[in-house]
């Protein structure tokens, strides 16, 4: 029972591999410099500093989002940039935690 709380307080979890299969987009908001040592394939890089001026671009792509960056901050800044612009985003937290999810 107190899982099931704890679930509800937190919302249903999200399947990351559902929603890649569903063609989302993983958007990691890192640095060029660290996005260059290590990322998830096929994820593009969009750094927090520039998002707010992607917003038309990532809307033009008609997908759910996936955010990501090293440990999970930047990514939920991000979101909710996404988020207020309508687009279905989703927080992936850091990218080495998403990637083995998928």
């Amino acid at each position: 029972r107190m899982l099931k709380f704890i679930k509800s307080l937190f919302g249903p979890s999200i399947n990351y591999r559902t929603l890649m299969e569903n063609d989302a987009v993983i958007i990691d908001v890192r640095t060029p410099q660290e996005f260059d040592n290590g990322h998830i394939k096929g994820s593009k890089n969009i750094p927090l500093n520039i998002i707010q001026t992607e917003v038309n671009k990532i809307k033009s792509w008609n997908k759910q989002v996936i955010t990501v960056c090293q440990s999970g901050g930047r990514s939920s800044m991000a979101k909710s940039i996404l988020k207020n612009a309508g687009i279905e985003v989703y927080n992936g937290g850091g990218w080495m935690s998403l990637q083995s999810k998928l």
